[in-house]
């Protein structure tokens, strides 16, 4: 089985390299199921099926924060970046760009 997540060989990468890669294929994948729950809640017009959905939906939220978490856990810049921005009040963009400028001092 072939694996379209890897723009390298495998075999020339480091397990933690590849473990990498399947948490952002993990993050990817949950994203995208999240995103396909909100389309089938808009479109339906049955509340039993729209609160199915939800439920559905939050368990793939949970699922995108853990897969996020390690990513935090294992390399600290990660967390670092997305202190100064998630949370915070204000401007989003504001907030960004305030980040690329402590970054760049």
């Amino acid at each position: 089985m072939s694996f379209d997540q890897y723009h390298e060989p495998a075999e020339e990468m480091k397990p933690e390299t590849r473990d990498f890669a399947r948490i952002i294929a993990s993050l990817t994948e949950e994203a995208e199921a999240i995103s396909w729950y909100e389309q089938r809640i808009a479109a339906s017009k049955d509340k039993e099926v729209k609160a199915i959905m939800r439920h559905s939906m939050e368990e793939e939220f949970e699922h995108f924060a853990i897969a996020l978490e390690w990513l935090i856990r294992r390399l600290p810049r990660w967390g670092e970046v997305l202190q100064t921005i998630l949370f915070q009040e204000g401007d989003i963009l504001e907030n960004a760009e305030k980040t690329e400028k402590i970054q760049k001092k």
